[in-house]
């Protein structure tokens, strides 16, 4: 299974955006990291939607490359046809772009301009996804054989549900079919399609919804955890069965805020593979009923805020009442929560236990990245496969 980066903060960003470009009526185009072969500061995914005044939301680089795409960008929505531009930072000695870029890795960006009387429009495809908490896989096609070629752009969507948007000539059943294996595997891939005549790469690419932490309990320590998750794009809801305590003033940036008793919260949640949990209410009855109702759900991180004796104290306590763990579900529990980086202020473990929940999420050991012996992203995660298809 190869690592997802999670874009859907960036997405709702751009959508927001692009939203009130279109108040102003203002020109836009969608530049979308479609392809990179050695490194870069972003990966295939990161999008950034540019007006005609030059503002940017998102970003495909670390800064370096967003002056030349703003250029590209005012030509591509002049001329209303999209283009396949490519960035080739592995010459350090090159100054084309004019700046010094820090990286070592060829990009390729597909730049679309945003036309809504066109039905399937790149933006069109993005509201489609953030619409529903449900996970998705998107199909970018472009020309990277011969640039001078249409350049499709963003043409189907495939969704958790089964439904299918977008119409693709000639390459519909196998976009299709490699769209579905795409979402099976959870993971991205490149195919390059070749015809007699022609060749067209698609960027296949797996989308999950953004993490929902749960945080059971809404004492003051919880505050920076709520606030960090916004700035990382997660929706956060906060639980607690103090009424005074659980108020949505209290909790500006949650997107829900529950005052209810341990046996009754999951009945007003939606539990999925990218939901968490952190127990933290301070009160050990409340902490132990919740883990026991946990325990029994499907969930894929249960973090205990406080000593590792306490944890211990009520997995006894639930094994005194019958209730034996297996092997998967002890793993699932995370006490004393968070990563050991010498966290004392709530501030501090707000960042130890998130920076813990991103690493278990995406099967990492939160290491120093000067430690690690392999690449931060791995050489075969670019790989274009070929495909060869008779029409």
């Amino acid at each position: 299974m190869r690592v997802i980066a999670s874009f859907m903060k960036e997405i709702k960003n751009i959508l927001i955006a692009f939203d009130e470009a279109q108040k102003q009526g203002k020109k836009t185009a969608l530049a979308t990291v479609v392809h990179v072969e050695g490194s870069s500061y972003r990966r295939a995914g990161a999008r950034m939607l540019i007006t005609e005044d030059g503002r940017l939301t998102g970003a495909i680089s670390g800064g370096c490359l967003e002056g030349d795409a703003l250029r590209k960008a005012l030509l591509v929505m002049m001329q209303q046809k999209s283009m396949l531009v490519t960035y080739d930072t592995m010459d350090e000695d090159d100054a084309t772009l004019g700046i010094g870029l820090g990286c070592n890795g060829i990009i390729q960006v597909l730049i679309e301009p945003i036309d809504l009387a066109t039905e399937n429009n790149p933006i069109a495809f993005l509201k489609e996804i953030t619409a529903q908490r449900q996970s998705s896989v998107l199909v970018t096609l472009f020309s990277l054989q011969d640039k001078k070629n249409p350049q499709p752009g963003t043409c189907l969507l495939l969704k958790q549900d089964g439904s299918i948007t977008g119409k693709v000539p000639f390459l519909q059943d196998i976009l299709v079919q490699d769209a579905r294996t795409a979402f099976e595997q959870q993971s991205i891939s490149f195919k390059n399609y070749v015809t007699e005549k022609e060749s067209y790469t698609a960027f296949i690419e797996f989308l999950k919804p953004p993490i929902s932490l749960i945080i059971i309990g809404a004492g003051n320590d919880v505050m920076p955890l709520v606030q960090m998750a916004g700035i990382l794009g997660w929706e956060s809801t906060v639980v607690d069965g103090r009424p005074n305590y659980a108020k949505k003033e209290r909790f500006t940036s949650a997107c829900q805020v529950l005052v209810a008793k341990p046996e009754n919260v999951l009945d007003q949640l939606t539990i999925d593979d990218q939901t968490v949990f952190l127990l933290m209410t301070h009160n050990y009855n409340y902490d132990l009923a919740m883990l026991r109702a946990l325990v029994s759900k499907e969930v894929v991180y249960v973090g205990s805020l406080g000593p590792r004796k306490k944890l211990d104290r009520m997995l006894k306590e639930l094994a005194d009442e019958g209730i034996t763990l297996s092997e998967k579900q002890r793993s699932m529990i995370y006490g004393p929560v968070g990563l050991d980086i010498g966290a004392e202020t709530p501030e501090e473990i707000a960042l130890s236990i998130l920076a813990e929940i991103k690493a278990v999420l995406v099967n990492k050991q939160g290491q120093s990245l000067r430690s690690a012996s392999e690449e931060i992203h791995a050489r075969s995660l670019s790989t274009i496969e070929q495909v060869r298809i008779k029409i």
